[in-house]
């Protein structure tokens, strides 16, 4: 992403913490808003009926916490729990998206940005449930 667009973003954000255990948000919930963490970690996790949620992922510094709010119709895929004190810099989803219809560089930038992350996250959660679910060594990627 180019400075400019990173600095239009950031003059958009403001400073947020959550506690050790704090829920951020839940699966299936309003995805209006999205955060990059300053520090600390968070926990991705997928309910599974019947156990206790899996974690998928923890997230830490710099990485970027919700990409549901950029796809309709915005409502969480997963849920996340801060898993230390967390500092992040939150976005207003609404605000964000007005942003991208303006600006069609912005727009892009930070689509294929997202779309990077999800396609990180889609491995790492096909990973995580094959060693939580599958057969030993069936886990193993290409």
């Amino acid at each position: 992403m180019t400075e400019e667009h990173r600095e239009l973003l950031m003059s958009v954000a403001r400073e947020v913490s959550f506690g050790t255990g704090d829920r951020i948000f839940d699966e299936g919930g309003k995805a209006d808003r999205f955060w990059i963490i300053h520090t600390g970690t968070v926990a991705l996790d997928l309910h599974v009926p019947g156990r206790h949620a899996a974690i998928i992922e923890t997230l830490g510094a710099g990485k970027l916490l919700g990409w549901s709010w950029l796809v309709p119709p915005h409502h969480w895929h997963l849920g996340a729990e801060a898993a230390s004190p967390v500092r992040a810099y939150e976005f207003d989803a609404a605000t964000v998206r007005a942003m991208c219809a303006k600006d069609p560089v912005l727009d892009h930038e930070l689509c294929t940005y997202v779309v990077g992350v999800l396609a990180r996250r889609l491995r790492s959660s096909r990973e995580r449930l094959l060693d939580l679910y599958a057969p030993h060594g069936a886990g193993e990627m290409p």
